[in-house]
């Protein structure tokens, strides 16, 4: 029987989308506003609920890794938006990647379809009444960003993100590139891999360097986040910063020559079509027109058709460590809680995650139960715990990693043993958390329903 109580969730993106569908399956009547197709943002090209607009990848699977073992834990909550990438998986190496288009269909077809979830196909420009949950996103419209302004304050910060372009697989030449992932992992021959000379290299990013961008001078006196710097603004940094960064070539041999390359830039799959491939790590804020000719000079790509051109956007998110309480709630505003990149974390599955938290902590104020506060060994926990701790100062975006659980004791030495006993300790304790929270057994995220 749904509980009486409805719950507002704004923003059908991926925080949004998971929070909306853990509060239905729990009983929770929901409305989930998105204002798409009615008002767009300058990287969205459809309607759909979950649509990814920068890469197609949830990074890797290792389970020893952080990101791994996320995966491990959404799981273990029953996420639907891990199970919907699953479902929907693309050749990847050791990394999850996706269809976007079938992953985006899937969940909007599921949210859209289920009987406690109303879908409203328009722009929330106010704070809902009663108790909702904020999942608007790096872009959140003007209006929504007026009315978090008035309630956390002007101070809030922002920085600018970048997203890669995708070219079309029938124009790559494909006598120059070679089908490889790195040391042979995943399936073996995940990526198309374009291979640089020590010339071509040099000449790429002295054009890379000098060529024109969107926005120049506001750009450069942006904070830019580490983890998407655009592919020109690493170019500046040094002669060999991408070639020890998205183009190193270590674990790659070029069968056309037996050897080694200088560098590699990589070509990963959109769809499970093979019919687009993303320039991995090429986010980018260079014109159109520059695109065109200097990633032409790519071996490989001299005549290849871009299906979408990188772009670079503003990014929105508050000051969680001054705002929010552990369970992502506002501290002076408790009925409602933040999910998703407006918290501050980044990645795709943190997101998720985000937003899987904030929906369970509703579900537990509406029934009584305790707070759904994840052990900060966790990989998803420690992110909250780092997001929403007071302590935490000069707050910038953070993806889930193993720098943010507390140490070993006693230390593993070597950092492959040190990772595996991280992992292990996340698993160990998110399953004597379960076990002893009456909300900790999670749900089934099926995608066959």
């Amino acid at each position: 029987m749904p509980l009486s109580e409805s719950v507002t969730v704004v923003g059908g993106g991926l925080a949004g989308t998971e929070a909306a569908w853990q509060l239905a399956q729990r009983g929770v009547r929901v409305q989930l506003m998105e204002m798409r197709p009615a008002t767009t943002s300058p990287a969205h090209s459809t309607d759909g609920l979950a649509e990814l607009v920068c890469s197609n990848s949830f990074k890797g699977t290792d389970p020893s890794s952080a990101t791994g073992t996320l995966k491990r834990e959404l799981e273990h909550l029953g996420s639907v938006v891990l199970a919907a990438a699953r479902r929907t998986a693309v050749p990847a190496g050791a990394a999850l990647a996706v269809d976007r288009t079938a992953f985006s269909a899937t969940l909007t077809g599921m949210l859209e379809s289920h009987p406690l979830i109303e879908v409203l196909r328009e722009e929330a420009a106010h704070l809902p009444e009663g108790r909702s949950i904020l999942a608007t996103g790096p872009l959140t419209s003007p209006a929504m960003e007026a009315a978090l302004s008035d309630l956390v304050g002007s101070d809030r910060l922002a920085f600018y993100d970048a997203a890669a372009p995708i070219v079309d697989a029938a124009t790559i030449d494909r006598s120059v590139v070679f089908a490889a992932s790195r040391y042979g992992k995943g399936g073996g021959a995940d990526y198309l891999n374009c291979p640089l000379d020590r010339e071509q290299y040099e000449a790429f990013i002295a054009e890379l360097r000098g060529a024109r961008r969107v926005q120049g001078h506001e750009f450069e006196r942006a904070d830019l986040f580490q983890a998407c710097q655009p592919i020109e603004e690493v170019a500046r940094s040094g002669l060999d910063a991408a070639r020890f960064g998205a183009l190193k070539p270590v674990g790659l041999t070029d069968p056309n020559t037996g050897e080694r390359p200088w560098a590699v830039v990589q070509l990963r799959p959109e769809n499970a079509a093979g019919t687009a491939y993303n320039l991995v790590g090429f986010q980018t804020n260079l014109a159109f027109g520059e695109q065109r000719r200097v990633f032409g000079m790519i071996p490989g790509l001299a005549t290849a058709e871009f299906l979408r051109y990188g772009v670079m956007h503003r990014n929105t998110f508050i000051d969680a460590p001054s705002l929010l309480d552990s369970t992502l709630a506002l501290r002076d505003a408790p009925h409602v809680r933040i999910a998703g990149q407006l918290t501050g974390t980044e990645g795709y599955l943190e997101a998720a995650g985000s937003g899987l938290l904030a929906a369970l902590n509703t579900v537990a104020d509406l029934v009584g139960a305790p707070p759904v506060v994840l052990p900060p060994t966790t990989a998803l926990g420690a992110l909250i715990a780092y997001a929403t701790d007071p302590e935490t100062t000069g707050y910038q975006p953070m993806h889930v990693n193993w720098g943010l659980v507390p140490p070993l004791y006693p230390p593993v030495r070597g950092k492959r043993n040190r990772y595996s006993a991280y992992a292990g300790r996340a698993a160990e304790d998110i399953s004597a958390w379960a076990s002893g929270h009456p909300l900790g057994g999670g749900l089934e995220g099926s995608v066959d329903r």
